[in-house]
């Protein structure tokens, strides 16, 4: 009897062995083709404008298996999203060219090209262009983004599907 109850456990963790050993596989392939994506290029070819800046895609979640995903705003206008926070990414925001104001928690800072921010999953966080010339940024995603997914319509009600929550303008 005791060899039956151990037979059957035995079996029964297959299954999840299997599926641990295949993920760990799948997690470890390297990305298939190199892709270079030049100075004002998306890495599909498209631009997507939000009405405060355009987006260009420059790493998508596909090419790293969901650990990153990287874009360029540019053209950065007065104005930006709303207050909003991620359950699952982080979001690392670089500075290229002109004034962004940022808000993460209760703080805001002004940063200017050079200077970078995090805003970490789960803590509100927002930006807005704030110089006289547009601004232009490198903000990436870690560890999967929205690509594909909410950033071409970007419509903000649809965020909390992916696990965004919008709060209130910066």
């Amino acid at each position: 009897m005791q060899r039956r109850s151990f037979l059957k456990a035995a079996s029964a963790m297959l299954p999840a062995a299997s599926l641990k050993n295949f993920a760990l596989e799948q997690a470890a392939q390297p990305a298939s083709e190199i892709h270079v994506v030049g100075s004002g290029q998306d890495r599909f070819g498209a631009s997507h404008s939000l009405g405060f800046s355009s987006i260009l895609f420059k790493v998508a979640t596909r090419d790293t298996n969901g650990a990153l995903f990287a874009i360029e705003h540019e053209n950065l206008l007065k104005g930006g999203p709303p207050v909003h926070l991620h359950l699952h990414q982080d979001e690392w925001f670089y500075v290229m060219e002109g004034s962004v104001l940022f808000q993460v928690g209760d703080e805001r800072k002004l940063l200017h090209a050079g200077e970078s921010v995090l805003g970490p999953r789960m803590i509100p966080h927002g930006f807005s262009g704030v110089g006289e010339k547009p601004g232009r940024m490198l903000i990436s995603f870690t560890p999967r983004g929205l690509d594909g997914r909410v950033l071409p319509r970007h419509r903000y009600p649809e965020w909390a599907r992916h696990g965004c929550g919008s709060l209130q303008p910066i």
